[in-house]
C-alpha cells in the first residue's frame, strides 16, 4: 500500500472550520487503508486508535463529531505505524484482559484473548485462601486477574525474561497477593518451597512449533522465547508438566494452554505422566482446540 501521510486525512482547504476534522471520515479513512495492509481487524482498530488519541473511551466515539489538526496528525501517525504491521497495543501501551489493562511494550509478550478462557476456568476453582501460581507469566495477565477476581492467599508470577519481568513487576505493583519470582520454568527446582502445596497451577507457555508460519505483529514484536516451543511446539510444555505434579498438593488442578495441533498430545502427556486424573480437553470459541486440564491424584 502507499505510505500513510498526514495530507490522506487532512481536509479540503475551502473547509469552513479547517482547523477542525470529521473523526468519522478519518475513521474511515484509517479502515481503508489498515485493510490494504491487511491488518484483520481495520475498523476496530483504527477506532480504538481514534479513541486513544481523543483520550475517550470507544463508545464514545459517536459523541465525538471532530478533531483538531494537532490530534489529526497524531492518529495519522499512528495509522501508518499500525499499517507497518507495529502492533496495536504497542501504540496504545496497554492491553485489554478480562477487567484488566495491562502495560505492555517491546519484549513482552501481548495477552491474546483466548488465553482468557483459561484464566477463567482457573478462577471459577478457587476458594478463598488458595495458593495459586502462574508459569511463564509475561505480562501477569493469568495471574492478576486471579489476583482482581477471585479470593486467593497467594499467586506466585514466574518469568525468566529480565524485559517481561519489568512489566510483570509494573503490572502487579497494584495486587498485594502477587509474588514475582524470577525463575525458569524448565528448572524442576523452581519454587521449591511450594512442593505439594499449590491448589491451581496454571501456564500460557511458549507453545507455536518453530517454522509454523505467523503474522508480521507476532514474527517481529513478539519475543520469539515466548512464541516457539522447540520443534514439536511441547518444549517447554513438558517439564512444565513435570514440576505442576511436584507442587500440587492432592486434588490440586492444572490448566496449561497449547497450539491447536496439540489437541490430543497434550491431555495425553497429562495422562501418560501417572499424577494426574480427571483430563479434559478444552476448545477456544473457534472451535479450536486451546488448553488442557487434569487434577493431581
Amino acid at each position: 500500500m502507499s505510505h500513510v501521510t498526514f495530507d490522506d486525512y487532512a481536509v479540503d482547504p475551502d473547509d469552513e472550520h479547517p482547523s477542525r476534522h470529521s473523526v468519522t471520515a478519518a475513521i474511515a479513512r484509517a479502515t481503508v487503508d489498515l485493510a490494504e495492509a491487511g491488518v484483520e481487524s481495520p475498523r476496530v482498530d483504527a477506532e480504538l486508535l481514534a479513541a486513544h488519541v481523543l483520550d475517550i473511551s470507544r463508545g464514545r466515539l459517536l459523541l465525538a463529531e471532530s478533531m483538531r489538526t494537532d490530534e489529526l496528525r497524531r492518529f495519522s501517525s499512528l495509522v501508518a505505524e499500525r499499517a507497518r504491521r507495529i502492533p496495536l497495543q504497542h501504540l496504545l501501551g496497554t492491553a485489554a484482559f478480562r477487567h484488566l489493562e495491562l502495560s505492555v511494550g517491546d519484549g513482552v509478550f501481548i495477552p491474546r484473548p483466548e488465553t482468557e478462557l483459561l484464566a477463567g476456568w482457573g478462577i471459577a476453582l478457587l476458594r478463598p485462601g488458595a495458593v495459586v501460581v502462574d508459569l511463564c507469566s509475561g505480562t501477569g495477565a493469568i495471574a492478576l486477574s486471579v489476583a482482581d477476581e477471585g479470593r486467593p492467599a497467594e499467586v506466585y508470577a514466574v518469568e525468566r525474561s529480565p524485559v517481561a519481568l519489568s512489566f510483570l513487576r509494573r503490572n502487579a505493583a497494584r495486587f498485594p497477593v502477587v509474588r514475582v519470582v524470577e525463575g525458569d520454568v524448565t528448572d524442576p527446582g523452581v519454587l521449591a518451597g511450594l512442593r505439594g502445596r499449590v491448589d491451581v497451577l496454571l501456564c500460557n507457555p511458549p507453545y507455536v512449533p518453530a517454522g509454523t508460519p505467523v503474522p508480521p505483529e507476532v514474527a517481529d514484536h513478539d519475543p520469539a522465547e515466548a512464541v516457539f516451543g522447540g520443534a514439536d511446539g511441547l518444549s517447554v510444555i513438558r517439564p512444565v508438566i513435570g514440576l505442576a505434579g511436584t507442587l500440587l498438593k492432592p486434588g490440586g488442578h492444572i490448566g496449561i494452554e497449547h497450539d491447536d495441533v496439540h489437541g490430543s498430545i497434550v491431555p495425553r502427556l497429562l495422562t501418560d505422566d501417572g499424577r494426574f486424573t480427571e483430563v479434559t480437553a478444552h476448545r477456544d470459541l473457534t472451535g479450536r482446540p486451546r488448553f488442557a486440564t487434569a487434577r493431581r491424584s
